[in-house]
C-alpha cells in the first residue's frame, strides 16, 4: 500500500470523527454597557438559551465604560437576572468575575440526560409556591396567632 494513500485515509477517518462529534464550543455574548434596555438583555438570553441548547457553552462579558466602574453592583444584577432566566436549562460554571473592566459570567449546558429532566423540573417548582399559601390560608387560627398577636376586634355601630 501507498504511505500516502495511507495518511490520506487516516485524515480522512479523523476529519469524520471530527465532524460527528458535537464538543461545545464557548460562545460569547457581549453586553457593551450596563445600561442595557430590557428588551435588548432578553435578545440576548434568548441567544444564550439557543447556545446552551445545542451543547456550547455561554460566557457573557460585560464592559463598564467610565463612571460606571462605580456602580459594580449594577452588573452583577444584571447577570442575577441572566441567570434567573436561564436556570432552567444551565448552571453557572465560572459566577461573576471582574477582569480590569471587563465582568465575566460563564454558563454551561445542563447534561444531555437533565436536559428533559429540568424542563420537567421547573413547573414543578411554582407547584411548591402555591401549596404553601393554601396552607396558610387553610389554617383555623387567624394570622399572627402563633406569634402572640391578638386580632383585631370588630368595630360595632353602638360604640
Amino acid at each position: 500500500m501507498d504511505y500516502g494513500k495511507y495518511l490520506y485515509q487516516q485524515q480522512k477517518k479523523q476529519d469524520k470523527s471530527r465532524s460527528h462529534s458535537k464538543a461545545g464550543q464557548l460562545k460569547e455574548l457581549k453586553i457593551k454597557t450596563v445600561r442595557i434596555g430590557d428588551h435588548d438583555l432578553e435578545i440576548k438570553i434568548n441567544h444564550a438559551r439557543e447556545f446552551l441548547e445545542e451543547g456550547n457553552k455561554v460566557q457573557f462579558t460585560l464592559q463598564f465604560k467610565g463612571r460606571e466602574m462605580a456602580h459594580l453592583e449594577l452588573g452583577r444584577e444584571i447577570f442575577i437576572k441572566i441567570k434567573k432566566a436561564l436556570v432552567d436549562c444551565c448552571k453557572v460554571e465560572r459566577d461573576a468575575k471582574m477582569e480590569g473592566r471587563r465582568m465575566t459570567l460563564v454558563l454551561q449546558p445542563d447534561s444531555k440526560g437533565g436536559g428533559g429532566a429540568s424542563s420537567s423540573a421547573a413547573p414543578a417548582k411554582p407547584a411548591v409556591k402555591p401549596a404553601t399559601g393554601a396552607l396558610r390560608s387553610t389554617g383555623s387560627a387567624p394570622a399572627g396567632s402563633s406569634l402572640g398577636i391578638k386580632a383585631p376586634q370588630p368595630v360595632t355601630a353602638g360604640s
